[in-house]
């Protein structure tokens, strides 16, 4: 297992694509550092409807969390899906023949730097921010730091979760395009139909979708409909059931 982990660190941090979407998720804190530094301006010339929006804005981490899951996603499934589109993958399963373990090597050597910089991430964009919008009570940074503790951790989560989801998703189509437009699915076009259902349907089904589970998992979010451990379950799950169908279909078809 050693061996096989190592080999996809090497793998992972070889390839230019790696290094183009973490890009994309560092820039994050700029552009949520000019976002903040706009909306002071707006709280200081606006006027108390202007305010008030502002006053009820959700953290810009919390704001900007889908497009950095959206980057997480796609670094996970290109792990596999890149090796289908070259052929390297039969090179891969014929020097870790247990189609298990290489799966489960490339989960561990995606998740782990994945995970390393969504943290990193939330707390560059947190930290910026705050500091940008000083004492002014917007984007609900008026509270204690620590209070934010939990919220970051829960963001930072949700963003390995997510890499580990396109990489099940990856295993299971073969894919890159086929990966990519079904995690975009799950992120931006699920919820955009379930909220045109007919209510109670929409909240329901909402809370259980994944861009709504870390601010449930953190206790943050407003008329939650999963306790912070059944947030937790059911991110867990989505992970899993990934996985799990694309441990299956690798090992039941050919290379």
């Amino acid at each position: 297992m050693s061996g096989a982990l190592a080999a996809e660190w090497i793998k992972l941090r070889s390839v230019r694509s790696t290094y183009y979407l973490l890009a994309v998720v560092a820039a994050t804190p700029l552009v949520a550092a000019l976002v903040a530094w706009n909306g002071t301006h707006v709280w200081d010339a606006g006027t108390a409807q202007q305010r008030a929006v502002l006053e009820q804005a959700q953290p810009l981490e919390a704001v900007f969390l889908p497009y950095v899951q959206l980057c997480a996603a796609v670094l996970g499934a290109m792990a596999i899906t890149s090796e289908y589109a070259t052929g390297m993958i039969c090179s891969s399963l014929t020097a870790v023949p247990s189609r298990r373990t290489a799966l489960a090597a490339k989960a561990a050597a995606v998740a782990g730097p994945v995970l390393a910089a969504g943290l990193a991430e939330v707390s560059a964009t947190h930290g910026i921010a705050r500091l940008v919008v000083g004492d002014r009570p917007m984007f609900d940074y008026d509270a204690p730091f620590l209070d934010s503790v939990p919220l970051l951790l829960s963001l930072g989560l949700s963003v390995g979760a997510m890499a580990l989801v396109g990489l099940g998703v990856g295993a299971a189509l073969r894919s890159t395009a086929g990966a990519i437009v079904t995690v975009c699915g799950l992120l931006f076009m699920l919820p955009i139909v379930v909220a045109f259902l007919p209510s109670p349907w929409d909240g329901r089904l909402a809370g259980v979708l994944l861009p709504y589970l870390a601010m449930q998992l953190a206790g943050a979010a407003e008329d939650p409909l999963l306790p912070p451990m059944g947030a937790f379950a059911v991110m867990a799950a989505y992970v899993v059931a990934a996985l799990g169908a694309g441990a299956v279909l690798l090992v039941r078809r050919d290379a």
